[in-house]
């Protein structure tokens, strides 16, 4: 029997009937805040200032200063305050938690075709601020690739492949996706990994990691177990919808329901 669940979790906001003017509205300044923020990682709750973003309770966020790049989650705002700036740190992002779409069993993930529902640029921000705008990078290709259904074709070593054996029995490949023969992953290791290679005919070609290995690397291994695990489920159970969008997306499904369900006071969850 097949399952499915849908989700409908982000405000429910009343739409306005008014008719618009010709000219462009102004845009709304965020209301200043003083808000409290929990970084769970380091069980730690501390006060920052707010002046760019129109945040509610269970919003997360990234700070600047000594607990920069730690994701941290909105528990307290107020709005009647002074304070000496110098001696606040600011909020500097917000993650896209608004998640709204179909998502069908597999395994230890969930996993949609709809390339709207958990687009890369939504899920990465859940578990990493925004690159700086000085982060400068540089990639290549050399064309090496692997078939995904030997993976002792992949000339990783037998230490490195059971380590990433075991990331992919503990589900840290929290999020893969595969766009026409595009892929990307994100494996939360030592820190959180991002992935990208492309896939056809079984064939794997132009894998890399952003932990920077000059070899094959654990988080690689246990992406590529988790890819063709999902791949064998859709076959399987899915295979229209995944042939009819070409795409598809998993998301391990307490990823999804701690980040996209909890701190949420309004929405809708659909079992079917």
């Amino acid at each position: 029997m097949l399952h499915r669940i849908g989700f409908a979790l982000c405000s429910d906001e009343p739409v306005s009937q008014s008719i618009p003017s010709a000219a462009s509205p102004k845009e709304v300044e965020p209301r200043k805040s003083v808000v409290r923020i929990h970084f769970p990682t380091r069980n730690m709750t501390l006060s920052y200032y707010n002046d760019a973003f129109d945040l509610k309770v269970g919003d997360i966020v990234y700070v600047d200063g000594k607990l920069e790049g730690l994701r941290g989650r909105v528990v307290d705002i107020t709005y009647n305050f002074k304070i000496k700036l110098s001696d606040y740190k600011r909020v500097i992002s917000v993650a896209d938690t608004e998640v709204k779409g179909e998502f069908f069993f597999a395994g230890s993930h969930f996993v949609t075709f709809d390339p709207t529902v958990l687009p890369y640029s939504k899920v990465i921000s859940w578990f990493k601020a925004p690159d700086k705008g000085d982060d400068i990078y540089a990639s290549g290709k050399d064309d090496s690739g692997f078939n995904l259904n030997d993976l002792s074709t992949m000339e990783i070593s037998h230490d490195v492949a059971e380590r990433g054996h075991n990331y992919y029995m503990e589900s840290r490949v929290r999020y893969i996706c595969l766009d026409g023969t595009k892929g990307r992953a994100i494996v939360d290791g030592t820190q959180i990994y991002e992935l990208e290679f492309e896939y056809q005919n079984d064939e794997i070609r132009n894998l890399t990691c952003s932990c920077f290995c000059s070899y094959p690397c654990k988080h690689e291994f246990a992406a590529m177990l988790q890819l063709r695990e999902t791949l064998k489920l859709i076959t399987k159970n899915y295979e229209a919808q995944y042939q009819a969008s070409n795409y598809f997306a998993a998301v391990f499904k307490g990823t999804l329901m701690s980040i996209a369900v909890d701190g949420k006071e309004t929405g809708s969850i659909l079992l079917g």
